[in-house]
């Protein structure tokens, strides 16, 4: 018991002293003019990235899913993968100053967004629907335009295992982006009782699962989690797809897309293994076209999982 308690013990000074040391370099970067502290902190990113272990599993993702691309090709969107992490970093601090979407505005401005008549029609013609995203570009950006434009969606989110990290996080991101249940016990509730009531949910669907639908991503086995499947099922609402797109000179572009028809059984119910397998297709798609915006450093595949065991 007195290990255990050290070992917890421990363990919170850790990460204690380690959200400390983010929260200094964030401060210290929202000293700076905008444009010139992100710009410096992918630059720099770009540099220590690669002598970090979790490089080590960005690169054996990379070979995994594009055995076609050379070493040299890899390692280029690795590098750039490091750079946008430091500017979805570095952006938390600017969301005001960035986010400057007008849904009346006639010419774009730094965020433009595709499919602003999705968004229109969800919000005129309340029914419950579910919208889903990887982790693309700043995809912190999607629930704020959501909010913009009056539309209430209450989103899924994974806090950082850091808790100290995650109640700061949790803290920013309820200031402008809505409605927010953390992924734990009693999520998928809230999530039935939203839609339920005739709402929207958002949620992430990239992320590393130990059970669920046995699926592929990348033509590599991976299990995906099925409970946006199942409350498609449970509720029979439309799915959308949404992403956001780093465009150059420190821009966005947020795409909503219409809804993507739901794979059905023969008896006409949604079948869930399918619908995850869609939702993972989606994703690949985004990724292929824009590889370096993904987090290759996530082990989405328990590549280490699979080490320990071997």
């Amino acid at each position: 018991m007195q290990v255990t308690r050290w070992v917890l013990a421990v363990r919170r000074a850790r990460d204690w002293t380690i959200a400390m040391v983010v929260f200094a370099l964030l401060w210290l970067v929202s000293l700076f003019p905008m444009e010139p502290a992100i710009n410096f902190v992918d630059r720099a990113a770009r540099r220590i990235g690669p002598w970090t272990s979790r490089h080590r599993l960005a690169r054996t993702n990379l070979a995994r899913a594009f055995p076609g691309k050379s070493e040299a090709e890899r390692e280029q969107i690795a590098v750039e993968m490091w750079g946008n992490m430091a500017r979805l970093a570095a952006e938390y601090v600017f969301l005001d100053q960035l986010f400057d979407v007008d849904p009346t505005a006639s010419v774009p401005g730094r965020v433009e967004v595709a499919g602003a008549d999705i968004f229109n029609d969800l919000r005129d013609n309340p029914r419950p629907f579910i919208v889903f995203t990887a982790h693309t570009g700043n995809f912190e950006l999607l629930p704020i335009a959501a909010a913009t434009f009056d539309l209430d969606v209450t989103a899924l989110f994974r806090p950082p295992n850091n808790p100290y990290i995650a109640g700061r996080v949790l803290s920013a991101r309820r200031t402008s982006m809505g409605h927010l249940v953390p992924s734990r016990a009693g999520a998928a509730i809230a999530l039935a009782r939203k839609l339920d009531s005739g709402g929207g949910v958002g949620m992430l669907v990239d992320q590393k699962f130990h059970k669920g639908a046995v699926t592929t991503f990348f033509d590599l086995p991976v299990k995906t989690n099925p409970l946006l499947a199942k409350l498609a099922r449970q509720f029979d609402c439309e799915v959308f797809p949404a992403r956001c797109i780093r465009l150059p000179g420190g821009r966005f572009r947020l795409e909503f897309e219409p809804a993507m028809p739901v794979p059905r059984t023969a008896d006409g119910s949604v079948d869930v293994t399918a619908t995850a397998q869609m939702l993972n297709d989606k994703v690949e798609a985004w990724v292929r076209e824009h590889p370096g915006q993904w987090q290759w450093f996530h082990d989405r595949w328990n590549i280490k999982r699979k080490v320990r065991r071997g």
